[in-house]
């Protein structure tokens, strides 16, 4: 009797291991991509067609080393940030859990946090990208309360353009991206969760 009770009792008492976590995670952003329809395409791919994802396809592309997936809805007016260049970047975003497919942030729409867009530093060194976002205008940094940067946010920085419209056909850069919680904010780095994100890029004055 007693060894039954304590069965019982370390399962009702079962934690997660961490495998069991990733498992979980890995099952939900590939229902994600079942459920949205989205066609994944290597990077190999990506790079023959110039670095573009056809949006009308729905493509994403997968980046391996990091576990993001990509899809560039606009490379963005202006310039790229050249090396060793620090750049303002400001950002408005929608941000998904996809475990629960739940929306969680947005500034974007959001009448309450529209006068507050994310603003970060971002710096470019031979080709990586550093970031802090600024507490005093940052969505993310109030949500978290860290300025550090998602690494995923800045897997797009390579391909895009970060400028400031300057006539009425120039659009600022665009993404989405599917962010394992190894790139993402700390809540998701935490519970292992992986999250969804529309974000625009603009320069900064």
């Amino acid at each position: 009797m007693s060894v039954i009770v304590m069965l019982l009792s370390t399962s009702c008492n079962h934690v997660e291991t961490y495998a069991e976590q990733i498992k979980k995670e890995n099952n939900a952003i590939n229902k994600f991509i079942k459920d949205k329809g989205i066609k994944v395409i290597s990077e190999t791919e990506f790079a023959q067609k110039d670095s573009t994802t056809d949006v009308s396809q729905n493509e994403y592309v997968l980046i391996k080393s990091s576990g993001v997936y990509m899809q560039i809805v606009r490379k963005g007016c202006g310039e790229k940030i050249k090396n060793g260049e620090t750049v303002t970047v400001i950002c408005r975003f929608t941000e998904t859990n996809i475990m629960q497919d739940k929306e969680v942030l947005d500034n974007a729409h959001s009448y309450y946090y529209a006068t507050l867009p994310d603003k970060m530093s971002v710096k470019n060194t031979s080709g990586t990208f550093s970031a802090s976002f600024d507490p005093m205008s940052s969505l993310m940094y109030e949500t978290y309360r860290s300025a550090s940067v998602p690494a995923g946010w800045l897997t797009p920085m390579t391909f895009i353009k970060i400028g400031r419209p300057e006539k009425a056909e120039d659009e600022i850069a665009k993404v989405n991206l599917i962010v394992p919680h190894t790139q993402g904010q700390s809540y998701a780095s935490s519970e292992v969760i992986p999250f969804f994100y529309t974000i625009t890029y603009e320069r900064g004055i």
